[in-house]
């Protein structure tokens, strides 16, 4: 299954939506180019849904910690939400569980970014 994304610029945060497999880095560089462009705006909150995501490597976790560092680089955050479980057990095997907020559905998301 091939890598997507759409995006959706709400008031308060951006909403990223992957889908499929992210395995080469060149798959994500419209995605980041899109994020570098929304940061630019002041929009600096994004929540990053990933119910549809069906596969990541090393680029696939390398482009979500690009995603985060730009956003508190800019001074907002990241959330990932929806995660499946095996992309969950990539993030706590790395550790990488602790770097970002991990929460269950966009709602927990949203809550997450407003505290």
């Amino acid at each position: 299954m091939e890598f997507q994304y759409n995006i959706e610029e709400k008031s308060e945060y951006n909403l990223i939506k992957i889908h499929g497999n992210l395995i080469e880095k060149g798959q994500a560089v419209p995605l980041l180019d899109q994020v570098d462009e929304l940061l630019e705006k002041d929009s600096t909150n994004f929540i990053v849904d990933m119910s549809d995501f069906k596969y990541m490597n090393s680029t696939g976790l390398n482009v979500l910690l690009n995603i985060l560092t730009k956003a508190r680089k800019s001074g907002g955050e990241a959330v990932i939400c929806a995660v499946p479980e095996k992309i969950k057990s990539l993030l706590v095997i790395t550790k990488l569980i602790n770097v970002f907020s991990v929460v269950d559905n966009e709602d927990a998301a949203i809550a997450d970014l407003t505290n």
